[in-house]
């Protein structure tokens, strides 16, 4: 395969500078602390709606259907329980991350998810978690591709197969026995363990060009080099009012957005590519990165952390975006900062991992909600739903829907 030749888009520290958190048309509504919660049994996070490789949101035989990271509530768990023998909530949410298992649920509603158990065995994946990805309904067969990401050990962009089963009562999910490896981390264009022990390599989103047809992948990676080593410089600073040309130790933020192509529409083989954005100087992490296709545009969006940001620079945990006429850019950012959709100051931890869809509904999941004082409720559950819109390099929060709320686009009927 022939490798393409770009160069990566730059969100640089100028760029970053332009964040504004208290921007109405940008900010995700509040979240009241008396949310419901979809299961008193796991905690939930990353949703994965099941969608075709142009982006459509798809329901089977009239069911929707979401993958979700899942974990389970552990309230008599010992090492949970604080010495006034109440369940700490707080410290079993925050040790979730180390027991990941995909799930999946599904409904007739596009909320009120039905819970549908693990995709996987245990055993069947070759890794301690299994970290988010996305599925991808093949055809009107069933069939369906998760690509996901195998963690600890290392991280691996990894695939299985199986296939959706529906009847009148239900939803259930057949084979996901054979985990293929796809590729890890390469050292020369995105950052490695041996580089730096704790990269980011993670969130595979595949999709069909619909310019070329070919099947790409993004994903999230770290800009490959030594841990330390990187340059910030006039091109990863930009054009920073005085007073702002300290970078601190922004070297260490090296996060980007990956690309790689199939060898054919298979997926079976693919080729890394380089980046298609890097914020060397910006932010650590641009995870779950995944593509809306609208009006001979690529909106490209990602979702980071306030505490992934550089020294000097800071954004609001939520949606970031960028927009091109072009695969491989260059790429604009979405309001002249790469914000889209942050969470209000008032509430900054409130939503996290969002996915933009295509019809412009974008889903999350509640993370925590202050109460009273310093206090704060954990959710591990579904976030309400925002539609936004975009208009060219501009976005604009419109509203706001019921929690979990994820209609499908389109409805396959399976043959039988």
């Amino acid at each position: 395969m022939k490798h393409a030749n770009h160069t990566p888009t730059r969100w640089t520290r100028a760029d970053a500078l332009k964040v504004n958190e208290n921007d109405p048309t940008t900010t995700q509504p509040l979240v009241s602390p008396d949310f419901p919660v979809m299961s008193d049994t796991v905690f939930i996070w990353d949703t994965m709606p099941l969608r075709e490789l142009d982006g459509t949101v798809v329901s089977v035989d009239g069911w929707s259907v979401i993958f979700t990271l899942t974990a389970d509530r552990r309230p008599h768990d010992p090492q949970f329980i604080n010495a006034d023998g109440r369940y700490d909530i707080k410290r079993d949410w925050e040790d979730r991350h180390g027991h990941a298992r995909i799930c999946y649920w599904y409904s007739r509603t596009g909320k009120d998810w039905i819970f549908g158990g693990r995709v996987m065995a245990e055993g069947v994946s070759p890794t301690t978690r299994e970290w988010a990805g996305t599925p991808i309904l093949l055809n009107n067969n069933g069939d369906i591709d998760l690509y996901y990401t195998c963690v600890t050990p290392g991280a691996t962009i990894a695939k299985v197969r199986g296939q959706v089963v529906t009847s009148d009562t239900g939803v259930e999910l057949q084979g996901f026995t054979q985990v293929k490896s796809l590729f890890d981390a390469d050292g020369t264009y995105y950052q490695t363990e041996a580089q730096n022990a704790t990269w980011n390599f993670r969130d595979p989103s595949p999709f069909i060009d619909p310019v070329d047809g070919k099947l790409y992948m993004v994903f999230e990676g770290n800009v490959a080099g030594e841990r330390g080593t990187h340059e910030v410089g006039p091109n990863e600073i930009g054009l920073v009012p005085p007073g702002h040309e300290d970078v601190g130790g922004a070297r260490y933020q090296v996060g980007c957005i990956g690309i790689a192509v199939a060898k054919d529409l298979n997926g079976d083989e693919w080729e890394i590519l380089p980046p298609l954005v890097t914020a060397v100087g910006v932010n650590d992490q641009t995870e779950r990165p995944h593509y809306v296709f609208q009006d001979n545009k690529y909106y490209l969006f990602t979702i980071s952390h306030k505490f992934t940001y550089a020294d000097g620079v800071t954004g609001p945990d939520g949606v970031y975006g960028f927009v091109s006429d072009h695969l491989f850019g260059p790429y604009t950012l979405m309001n002249a900062s790469g914000l889209v959709l942050g969470n209000p100051p008032s509430q900054p931890f409130q939503t996290y991992s969002h996915c933009v869809m295509p019809n412009g509904l974008v889903t999350s999941f509640i993370d925590s909600v202050p109460t009273t004082g310093d206090d704060y409720r954990i959710g591990g559950t579904e976030a309400p739903t925002v539609r936004i819109v975009l208009k060219g390099a501009r976005s604009f929060v419109q509203e706001a829907y019921d929690y979990g709320y994820i209609p499908a686009m389109r409805d396959v009927v399976l043959s039988q």
